[in-house]
């Protein structure tokens, strides 16, 4: 389910935070990581952990509970592993490449949201 809908929702978030913080410097991708962390992993953490629950078939209620347990610590997990990786994504990687360094790295955790979503 990640790579059907991550590869191009990713993508286009990168072209949006170019178009928006255009420049590349150091304070440049700052800003993007910052933007990228503060609004974009929460929603997208937010819309993938209760769409991998509706799919394997939990009702609405234990959806929403199983979010409320799982979001929080996802959340935090987050932002042990991709501040770092996004700082140089937005600062060393020209935009072209940028989803194919994330990719490498989201095989990892993707590999963590799979064990979150599928414990109980």
């Amino acid at each position: 389910i990640c790579h059907f809908c991550e590869g191009p929702v990713v993508g286009g978030w990168y072209k949006v935070l170019d178009r928006f913080i255009p420049g590349t410097t150091k304070v440049d991708a700052l800003k993007k990581m910052m933007l990228d962390q503060g609004g974009f992993a929460p929603c997208f953490l937010g819309c993938f952990l209760p769409l991998v629950g509706a799919l394997n078939g939990l009702s609405a209620k234990d959806n929403w509970a199983k979010l409320q347990q799982d979001y929080p610590d996802a959340l935090i997990t987050n932002y042990y592993l991709w501040p770092a990786v996004q700082l140089a994504n937005f600062y060393l990687v020209p935009l072209h490449y940028r989803l194919a360094v994330v990719q490498c790295v989201a095989v990892i955790w993707n590999s963590y949201l799979s064990w979150k979503a599928h414990r109980l």
